[in-house]
């Protein structure tokens, strides 16, 4: 066992510090390198009096660059819309269709030629009824082409359409179900009980129905079955009609919830997650100038806001432990359901349907995720830096040229005039070099001390070594 406190660290062998220094030294290198690449990939001015093409290359190429701006800002406003749309994670509303039917087993008038007026029961098997739940969400298409029989339509406890014992014509979710489907029905809700009629039991039921849908690891590649499925079924024994009630709990993220009338009022909204409601209330308080004029952090409550903040002035960081108690869980979907055992149902059996009204992603997110996070992309951008690197370089060897181009020109037209100038500018980047430069001295050079060349000039001087030494030693900071 070890004892605490602090340990000595093993020593590093030979062969570790020389790695450590190899890769010490290859970072420095390619920090030299980054920093002397060139970047600028403007023409020089003046280039096109150069060119031998009248400059037709040249002002084509300033034409691609003005165009390959306005791109580039084009590209990346349309990028940042993207990524505030993919934050921003807004939903849409769809409709999920829910089939409730049950079938029987072992029921009394199943069996063969039984007679219930008599004690000569010879079967040991016990009544018993299936109850299966079915769900699909329906396609935009599918919500425009309803069934036309709206006379058997109802409307449950939630305000969600309800259709009960609905033609035989009803599509069969599990048959119209598309392969691949992502949106099923246990997406949508995070639990599920049903509640057995206690007047027709006579006592509380003892074996309750509960689903709970389990934790998913957010990186999990496959979702559990417990987690994944269309259609819930259970069993029960009994041969006598029982109504029961079917409780969906809703699953969402972000979160949402029951607003509190005082809170509605104010938002304008039955339901909305924490930042909504948040926004809601800071928005209300904008509209109405409600804002302290001095300090803009604090605002005055009028009558709707009271009941909310419960003082006469609040803080805007203290929206969210205000609207804290004003935001309750959603209520579940309440499906009534009557479960049949009767002969004269189960001759033409309809299920009980329901319509739910359900929160889905964008479908366009998860392209424009795709697009985002795109390895194509990744690697266009790291081609398109390759070219500019090699861009820039053949633009300062450009400017190498143009500047000697330059040169040329002048000697030719004024060669005097033209050494002078090129002796006047040696000796001020010698003074600015050596430190004795000062403003508006030493550019007219006509000494002989700076046209000699050699180990006899001005330049071989001690004085002029020690600059350029130490002018050169000055660590390179990368760019």
């Amino acid at each position: 066992m070890m004892s605490a406190g602090p340990h000595h660290s093993v020593p590093m062998t030979q062969a570790q510090i020389n790695q450590q220094q190899e890769q010490q030294k290859a970072a420095l290198h390619n920090a030299k390198l980054r920093s002397t690449r060139p970047t600028d990939k403007s023409l020089p001015d003046g280039i096109e009096e150069a060119c031998v093409d009248s400059g037709e290359v040249a002002r084509a190429y300033k034409k691609l660059r003005d165009f390959e701006r306005r791109l580039d800002a084009t590209i990346t406003r349309k990028r940042l819309d993207i990524m505030d749309t993919v934050n921003r994670n807004e939903k849409r509303y769809k409709t999920l269709r829910v089939w409730i039917t049950n079938t029987v087993e072992d029921q009394f008038w199943q069996t063969n030629g039984l007679n219930v007026d008599t004690f000569d029961f010879t079967t040991t098997s016990e009544a018993s009824y299936r109850v299966r739940i079915q769900a699909r969400l329906l396609d935009d298409e599918d919500d425009a082409d309803k069934d036309q029989d709206e006379s058997k339509r109802g409307t449950d406890e939630g305000g969600d359409k309800m259709e009960t014992d609905s033609p035989s014509k009803a599509k069969n979710p599990a048959a119209s179900a598309r392969p691949g489907q992502r949106s099923r029905f246990s997406h949508f809700f995070k639990a599920l009980t049903v509640e057995f009629d206690r007047s027709a039991l006579g006592r509380p039921p003892t074996d309750m129905v509960e689903w709970k849908k389990p934790q998913i690891q957010p990186n999990a590649a496959t979702m559990p079955a417990a987690a994944d499925f269309d259609e819930l079924c259970f069993k029960r024994n009994g041969d006598e009609n029982t109504n029961i009630t079917i409780n969906l709990y809703r699953h969402e993220d972000p979160e949402r919830f029951e607003l509190s009338d005082e809170l509605a009022e104010v938002v304008d909204a039955r339901e909305a997650t924490r930042q909504e409601a948040v926004m809601g209330v800071f928005e209300y308080i904008k509209l109405f100038n409600l804002l302290e004029d001095e300090e803009k952090r604090n605002f005055r409550c009028d009558d709707l806001l009271k009941p909310i903040i419960r003082k006469d002035s609040g803080q805007i960081p203290m929206l969210g432990e205000y609207i804290t108690p004003h935001l309750r869980p959603l209520p579940p979907y309440k499906l009534p359901y009557t479960i049949r055992v009767d002969e004269e149902f189960h001759k033409d059996p309809k299920p009980t349907i329901y319509d739910l009204r359900v929160t889905v992603d964008n479908p366009l997110r998860a392209k424009m995720m795709a697009f985002l996070y795109s390895p194509e992309h990744a690697q266009t951008m790291k081609r398109i830096a390759e070219i500019d690197k090699d861009l820039g370089v053949l633009i300062q060897a450009i400017y190498t040229h143009k500047a000697k181009h330059t040169f040329l020109r002048a000697m030719c037209d004024d060669p005097v005039g033209t050494v002078r100038s090129w002796l006047s500018s040696q000796k001020r980047d010698l003074e600015v070099i050596m430190g004795e430069a000062t403003r508006g001295g030493g550019e007219n050079a006509t000494g002989d001390e700076w046209r000699r060349g050699g180990r006899e000039s001005v330049w071989n001087t001690p004085n002029a070594r020690e600059s350029v030494n130490v002018l050169l030693s000055k660590p390179v900071i990368p760019r």
